[in-house]
């Protein structure tokens, strides 16, 4: 397929270079043009465009940038995209860590539901509930022992079907938790979070999440981070 990429973090270039290693035609953008992504793109066998080229690069887009610089890009990113070019998003709000307040988001919002907002596009949520070390080391072929699965929440069922496709390309057995309205069972902090699970403990993980302990999730998994980040410093 033809992937677009619009971020090049720990998620973002991680997946980046997984998918041009199985083939993929991938094309990878950043905030800072496409000169900034020269040496990545020639290293991984990728193609470095600007934001906008990265939106029309074919089949599938993937976002995978902080949840406050989603406003900052172009109000008419994808204007003339196909409908049926799959738009992912990766990313979690963490307000305290990275993003600042976000009011829609603090209101109740969920993550990429906000996300599809502002971009204007369905999203489906994927690659958000997996550290880039994870992602970048435990793939596994099908039918592996223990084999780490991710989970999938979007819009509409074809675009899921696309993004579950690719989980298992990359080496994860791919978990279908349904429409976006149910990405909130797999935001940070819930048991889904970020804990390498085998498919049927994911299934578990997603069916224990707690709706009315989103906002606890979230504080409490910054609170950790902010925890392991300050030792790392001393």
């Amino acid at each position: 397929m033809k992937i677009g990429i619009i971020g090049t973090g720990a998620i973002g270039g991680t997946l980046a270079r997984g998918l041009a290693n199985l083939g993929h035609q991938v094309s990878i953008a950043n905030s800072r043009g496409p000169e900034t992504l020269k040496d990545l793109a020639a290293e991984i066998g990728a193609k470095a465009v600007s934001v906008r080229e990265a939106a029309r690069a074919g089949d599938v887009v993937i976002l995978s940038i902080p949840q406050k610089a989603v406003p900052q890009l172009p109000r008419d990113l994808f204007a003339g995209v196909p409908s049926s070019v799959v738009v992912i998003d990766t990313g979690n709000y963490y307000p305290q860590l990275r993003d600042g307040r976000i009011e829609a988001l603090e209101a109740g919002t969920l993550d990429s539901k906000w996300v599809a907002e502002q971009l204007g596009r369905p999203v489906v949520k994927a690659f958000n509930n997996i550290v880039a070390k994870s992602l970048r080391e435990k793939g596994a072929p099908p039918g592996s022992p223990g084999r780490v699965a991710l989970s999938i929440a979007g819009d509409p069922p074809e675009a899921r079907a696309v993004a579950l496709r690719l989980l298992d390309e990359l080496g994860f057995d791919p978990v279908d938790a349904g429409r976006l309205d149910e990405s909130w069972r797999q935001q940070p902090g819930t048991p889904a979070y970020c804990r390498d699970l085998d498919a049927a403990s994911l299934k578990r993980a997603l069916a224990e999440a707690d709706p009315s302990r989103l906002t606890e999730y979230r504080r409490e998994r910054e609170e950790h981070v902010a925890k392991l980040l300050a030792n790392a410093g001393g």
